[in-house]
């Protein structure tokens, strides 16, 4: 079986792909997918579910939910599932089942690697794959509670890093030209993440334009300026340091 949270919810099993319709029974299993093989005390589940002002009924609706789970879960003629009560609440083992979130850090961690040993084509396809793990909108982006809104948090941040990393091995094999267009987007998508910005006008200069590369640098200077009174940081100084006085060489060479 394998569990999907890097998107809407599904749970495949063979060639069956299951589903739940319910949003509260769905809030339920994520979280302690996000949490498996770790005790989630009920206390925890019901803030996830409800909020800070659950109903009195919570309790009672808790077990309901999760016999809801448990029978959708369960291994077809084994009577099992992978959910078991364990004081002070419940507990999701994943066993041998498969998890995308757990595809998703590997490749991250791989990216990460290849990136750091200047394996760029290798740090491309792992930070590419990771990616496309992602599948949409996360039931967890409706979520109240800290579980689901810390993983949401979490991903967010890790999608950007494979983003940085990715633009970053194509800088590294001089792939300058055809990343402008996309750094332009995320740049402008994120105008606080000064990384894009670097590699926006590292990228400009490196294709012949180094007036806009200098361009950039002011505008991000003047939002960094207008929203959080700060300067930008040194790799951003670096940068346009480099470029004004470049003699040609940033702007021929590999990217390496």
């Amino acid at each position: 079986m394998r569990y999907e949270i890097l998107g809407p919810l599904r749970v495949i099993d063979g060639k069956n792909t299951k589903t739940i319709k319910a949003q509260k029974v769905e809030f339920l299993l994520v979280a302690l997918v996000i949490r498996s093989d770790q005790v989630v005390s009920t206390d925890q589940l019901i803030r996830e579910i409800w909020g800070e002002e659950p109903p009195r009924s919570a309790t009672a609706s808790l077990y309901v939910y999760i016999s809801q789970i448990r029978k959708l879960l369960r291994s077809a003629g084994t009577g099992e599932s992978p959910v078991f009560t364990r004081p002070p609440g419940y507990m999701l083992t994943l066993g041998h089942d498969a998890l995308d979130l757990n595809d998703f850090t590997r490749l991250l961690k791989e990216g990460r690697d290849h990136l750091r040993s200047r394996r760029y084509e290798a740090a491309v396809r792992a930070f590419g794959d990771a990616l496309a793990l992602g599948r949409g909108p996360l039931l967890a982006d409706i979520a109240r509670g800290p579980i689901l809104q810390g993983f949401r948090t979490w991903l967010y941040e890790a999608q950007l890093e494979c983003k940085e990393g990715l633009m970053e091995a194509h800088l590294a094999m001089g792939r300058h030209r055809e990343l402008v267009s996309d750094l332009y987007l995320l740049s402008t998508e994120h105008p606080m993440r000064e990384a894009f910005h670097r590699q926006l006008m590292l990228a400009l200069h490196r294709s012949g334009c180094r007036g806009d590369a200098l361009l950039v640098y002011r505008r991000v200077r003047q939002t960094l300026r207008d929203e959080l009174g700060v300067e930008p940081g040194p790799a951003l100084k670096d940068i346009q340091r480099v470029i004004l006085t470049d003699d040609g060489s940033v702007g021929t060479g590999s990217g390496r």
